[in-house]
């Protein structure tokens, strides 16, 4: 597959490494700081280009990756359309849900792949309690919590633009948790009431929140927990805990370090010690998820199948993120209505 990217920031380098394991070839780059476009098609040996329509429509391009802030993306999806590229977007795929909803649109009329980035989904770990709770080893889920409680520097909120609702969409719920948010429904299943609390600026000169906590209720019945935080020091693993009526298993990181189940049988839980954790350091992460995810998504693109963490899965996790937010602002419960998750579904 030949690649072209908008944006070429931190995880931009990320991308550009697994894409090189994997046999992609990275095409093209842009970015609006030429200097620093230019400093990673010089590194990866991609070509430079002065904007994102450039990239688009290259005839050499399979699909484009979009590595921009949340604010850019549907511009990004318009363009791909146009030019008929499939798409993949970094999380949260958008701000609001009007904006992603014309994103997964604009995809659908142009007959295109919109995907949206969720690695997590591909760790061995996460991987392993789908099929398990499938199968229905730990029984029936009655709790399913995400923890996320990080530290970033005031470095790391520095400029502007880091924290605010309107470029980044919010703060430690969106754009660390949403993660954990999207796994805990890629496992459990819907959400159909939060209420939530949150801190605005508790530690940072920031807008948004660097403190939040929301109790779940989901449809299937079982209750959780989702605790986002980048104020806490120095920073601990996120974690995952499912429990259900045969036991219970917990993620750290990206390990399933904890599967404790009453007459377990079949493969064998995949239980480790230490796990890869961007909990103070945003690239301290592994590559290995997103090969797989990237590879999956080359997969779908030639197929014409729907990729693992498709747009329809973006909107459900920025929607259960929105809910969230509404609950904090307005101090209330939030209901969210079943099967209302984006135009076309």
């Amino acid at each position: 597959m030949r690649v072209g990217l908008i944006g070429t920031g931190a995880i931009a380098a990320k991308h550009a490494q697994a894409y090189r394991n994997i046999g992609y070839q990275l095409r093209l780059c842009t970015d609006r700081t030429e200097e620093r476009g230019r400093k990673l098609a010089e590194a990866t040996g991609a070509e430079f280009v002065a904007t994102p329509e450039k990239v688009c429509s290259h005839p050499d391009i399979d699909y484009v990756d979009v590595c921009t802030f949340p604010a850019y993306r549907l511009a990004a999806v318009e363009l791909c359309a146009r030019f008929r590229k499939h798409v993949l977007v970094q999380k949260p795929m958008a701000i609001g849900l009007e904006t992603a909803g014309r994103m997964i649109s604009a995809a659908q009329g142009a007959g295109i792949q919109l995907g949206v980035v969720s690695q997590h989904r591909f760790d061995d770990s996460i991987l392993f309690l789908k099929a398990a709770i499938h199968a229905g080893r730990l029984g029936k889920v009655v709790q399913a919590d995400a923890y996320v409680k990080w530290f970033r520097s005031n470095e790391y909120y520095a400029r502007p633009v880091k924290g605010s609702w309107a470029v980044e969409g919010g703060g430690a719920l969106i754009s660390q948790a949403i993660h954990q948010v999207d796994l805990l429904l890629h496992l459990i299943g819907p959400v159909d009431e939060v209420s939530g609390y949150w801190q605005l600026g508790t530690l940072h000169k920031i807008e948004s929140e660097d403190l939040l906590c929301a109790v779940l209720r989901y449809a299937s019945g079982a209750t959780g927990v989702v605790q986002a935080s980048t104020a806490l020091w120095p920073g601990y693993p996120e974690r995952l805990e499912i429990h259900g009526t045969k036991g219970t298993a917990i993620v750290t990181g990206d390990q399933l370090t904890t599967w404790d189940v009453q007459e377990d049988s079949g493969e064998p839980a995949p239980v480790a010690m230490r796990a890869a954790s961007g909990a103070s350091d945003p690239m301290a992460i592994s590559l290995t998820p997103f090969e797989r995810q990237f590879t999956d998504f080359g997969e779908a693109c030639n197929t014409g199948r729907t990729p693992a963490c498709s747009g329809i899965d973006g909107f459900r996790a920025l929607q259960l993120v929105r809910s969230i937010y509404t609950s904090c602002a307005e101090g209330r419960r939030v209901r969210i209505p079943p099967e209302s998750f984006a135009p076309g579904e």
